[in-house]
């Protein structure tokens, strides 16, 4: 990753700013992997990579279901107990974009073609993704094509692409096929591998699968439908997709269709004539399901088409635009004199929508349903950096995805057996509820989760007020994860001190330190965690009290417990170094040397793929942010001078080579004054994938910094914080910005915050409260319904560069060891 910069890194001769669209006006091949990222429409649920409708030219093809997946067994090379035995993996769906084109028997293959004319568009505003391209054939005839492509936000199961073909100045033979077809092993028709699956190693991809996937149930065509349907061989998942056809011209044409397990094929052969022009249209529905017969998921599929048939496309399309009209006015991020800036923060709000809003029933992937990046699991990246956005612009989203959680609680418990532990610890990275992370050190090491869980769960409670989702389920999450903390850890006494409650054999958020002890991260997290476990027990007693017996009665929880669990939250340790003034990232991290990253060849990075774990682990170095997250997360809980402290010693340390982190390092170097450096890291973070900035976007959206891009906005420079239902604000307008505006759903009213250099405003926009209470930079603040609240802010002093491990080199240790920074010498001899 390159280093932080405020430059805008796209080549805007071929990616023009425009506010509301992200627009390609040549057509390259080198970089297919992530124009078919960038240019993926989806809607949580259903998701189409941004091939070409021709078919032949791809990095990857790809059709994903949310969840729809394959299971198989985990070889470990050494066997122990407790290992994840299952891993998981999302199965590429059969591919309905397929509209192949040939005109006089010639096909247009893109990557030879000779284009005239070349613009391809996803617009934010309707959900659609467009093309328009003039095209001479090897026989000099001029052919216009335009193209449109969605997937549904208001019907979930629903695509919708059309294609229109206009012979410019003469006439021709045209024929276009549209195809359905089975690409699960990787392959086309044609037997090209995607290139994806050469890749090499890197195990932010997806395994690949060996055997057949895809058992064929159902396959049958009639009257302008296609069908197939499928069981996944070892999930026993199923899956049906269905397409309808249909044609508008007044040239003379023919059908022809065919249709095989693996393939179905509608054919148009038309007899073109010079300036008419033939639109083909293709409605196709997808359902899935874990147990329901694939024939009877048909039937589903055919309803969805059933409907759109009665009432053609053009309802459909209104229905997005309405659908994102909504989406926009309680979700927009407005940034005034940055016009690049804000379309890049508009594609990635657009994109992290089309990840999570209709998830109904199951979780938000890392790579959304953008490609098979991470095999399609779910991780803490969900509650920790997408749910903040959802719970405060779109908290019914939130609440499914909370709600998913708690339907993997019985799982959970499980986990939590399996090693030993009382409550419930939530897997790692997963799909059906079950653990599938084979490292165990970096991945089911992470109990953090637990904790990141909760916090989302309460954010969304105090933001919402939805007290009948805690009450009736959301607690026993709540009690559930502490009790894991309270198992896990120990207590332990010295002299005359008061005992003191620890955590060991974890990993944080950093995954270049693993399985470590009283990791700060874990511990302030876990701490928040038990203490929402026992207010929402407290509040719930005084509250309803036959409702908070249901839950002792359930739970076998007795007041005893509560009573320990309050007692381990303000009893755990939370290290503190006196001699260098931060807190340590965990007990042992300080006595390590220092990687000295500013020495490192950029062909080494990231680390991950180019040194042993055992080697990264020894050094003071950081994949991601650990306790400069907590500094956020928990920021109540720490000084601003404590924060300052931290932010200076851990960022150089910190690589970048999980997106993760710059979001995070913007919204802290943003509170404790290093506001060019917020911006730059801001920058990294908005153009992570429009600019594949680390290399792997062509995988898929990287769905936690897309979310990270909010928090940054509005916690970073809007100043944001939610300390326990209560809002603050305390703004950090970058140097060179106009403005900033967002809005926030708070208790179901709608706040307009706009951020100005030297004053904020406030509008009460919608909701049935006459006033909001919130805090400006210390102050109470009453904003009342019916006009603008005017309220004046104070800038900081700022801080100039950034720190560097030359600041914290020579330093010396509480042992008076003195701090060294070195770069390890590599096996080529570097």
């Amino acid at each position: 990753m390159r280093p932080p910069s405020t430059a805008d890194p796209l080549d805007r001769s071929r990616f023009p700013i425009d506010p509301w669209a992200l627009r390609e006006r040549r057509y390259e091949s080198e970089d297919l992997g992530t124009t078919e990222t960038l240019f993926s429409v989806g809607n949580g649920y259903l998701g189409l990579r941004g091939n070409i409708e021709e078919g032949r030219d791809s990095y990857a093809h790809g059709t994903f279901v949310n969840g729809f997946h394959e299971v198989w067994p985990i070889h470990h090379a050494e066997e122990a107990f407790g290992f994840a035995k299952v891993g998981q993996t999302i199965v590429n769906a059969p591919d309905a974009k397929i509209m192949r084109l040939y005109v006089d028997d010639e096909p247009l293959l893109l990557s030879v073609a000779d284009l005239e004319e070349y613009e391809r568009s996803l617009d934010f505003r309707d959900g659609v993704l467009t093309r328009e391209l003039l095209w001479r054939t090897p026989s000099g005839k001029r052919v216009r094509l335009r193209s449109r492509r969605m997937v549904s936000f208001a019907e979930r199961h629903l695509a919708v692409m059309d294609y229109e073909i206009t012979m410019v100045d003469s006439d021709a033979p045209v024929a276009v096929s549209c195809q359905i077809l089975n690409r699960q092993d990787g392959q086309d028709e044609y037997h090209v591998k995607d290139a994806a699956m050469g890749s090499g190693f890197d195990p932010r991809r997806a395994a690949n699968l060996s055997g057949r996937v895809l058992q064929p149930q159902v396959a049958w065509e009639g009257d302008g439908r296609s069908v197939l349907g499928y069981r996944v061989t070892s999930s026993g998942m199923t899956l049906a997709v269905a397409a309808d056809h249909t044609i508008a011209t007044t040239d003379a044409y023919e059908i022809r269709s065919s249709v095989e397990d693996d393939l179905a094929k509608h054919v148009y052969r038309i007899q073109a004539t010079a300036g008419t022009t033939t639109r083909i249209t293709k409605v196709v529905s997808y359902h899935t399901s874990r147990g329901v017969p694939a024939v009877e998921l048909v039937d589903r599929c055919r309803r969805v088409l059933d409907r759109v048939k009665e009432t053609g496309i053009q309802p459909v399309l209104d229905a997005q635009r309405a659908w994102l009209d909504d989406f926009w006015a309680r979700s927009d991020v407005e940034i005034t004199g940055q016009d690049a800036l804000q379309q890049a923060v508009r594609w990635n709000l657009f994109q992290l929508i089309q990840a999570s809003a209709r998830a109904e029933g199951a979780g938000v992937p890392a790579k959304g349903v953008t490609g098979s990046g991470y095999d399609g699991h779910y991780f803490w990246d969900t509650e920790i950096y997408v749910l903040p956005f959802l719970t405060y612009t779109s908290p019914y989203f939130a609440r499914n995805a909370l709600r998913f959680r708690y339907s993997m609680l019985d799982h959970a418990r499980q986990r939590a057996k399996e090693l030993n532990q009382r409550g419930a610890l939530y897997p790692w990275r997963t799909i059906n509820g079950e653990e599938a992370s084979a490292y165990y050190a970096a991945g089911t090491a992470q109990y953090h989760i637990d904790a990141d869980i909760a916090h989302a769960l309460t954010q969304y409670v105090t933001a919402t007020g939805d007290t009948s989702f805690l009450d009736r389920e959301a607690i026993d999450v709540l009690v559930e994860t502490a009790r894991l903390w309270a198992d896990l850890g120990f207590w332990r006494e010295a002299g005359d001190a008061d005992p003191v409650f620890h955590i060991h054999g974890v990993t944080g958020p950093d995954e270049y330190t693993a399985v470590v002890n009283d990791n700060l991260f874990t511990n302030v997290m876990a701490r928040a965690n038990l203490r929402s476990a026992v207010r929402a027990l407290r509040s719930l007693a005084g509250r309803d009290a036959d409702a908070y017996q249901r839950v002792l009665d359930r739970l076998a929880l007795g007041e005893e417990e509560i009573v320990e669990l309050a007692r381990i939250a303000e009893g755990m340790h939370v290290p503190f170094d006196d001699n260098l003034g931060i807190h340590p990232q965990d007990d042992d991290f300080l006595s390590k040397e220092i990687w000295d990253l500013a020495n490192t060849p950029a062909d080494k990075r990231p680390l991950l793929l180019n040194y042993h774990p055992l080697v990264i682990y020894r050094h003071q170095v950081l994949k991601q942010a650990d306790v400069v997250l907590a500094l956020f997360l928990q920021g109540d809980e720490f000084t601003l001078e404590e924060k300052l402290a931290n932010f200076e010693y851990y960022d150089p340390l910190t690589t970048g080579d999980s997106t993760l982190s710059a979001v995070v390092q913007s919204i802290v170097a943003a509170e404790v004054g290093y506001g060019d450096l917020a911006a730059a890291y801001f920058t990294s973070a908005v153009y992570v994938d429009l600019a594949d900035l680390h290399r792997n976007a062509d995988a898929g959206v990287h769905v936690a910094s897309l979310g990270g891009v909010w928090n940054a906005l509005v916690s970073g420079f809007g100043g944001m914080r939610d300390y326990l239902g209560g809002w603050t604000f305390d703004p950090r307008l970058p140097a060179g910005w106009d403005s900033l505006s967002y809005r926030l759903t708070l208790g179901g009213n709608r706040l307009r915050v706009t951020v100005l250099p030297e004053e904020m405003l406030f509008e009460l926009e919608t909701g049935d409260a006459e006033s909001l209470r919130v805090h400006v930079q210390g102050a109470e603040v009453l904003v009342a319904r019916g006009g603008v609240t005017r309220v004046p802010v104070t800038r900081i002093e700022q801080r100039e560069g950034r720190p560097s491990v030359r600041d914290i080199e020579g330093s010396v240790r509480e042992d008076g060891s003195i701090l060294s920074a070195r770069v390890p010498s590599h096996p080529n001899g570097d």
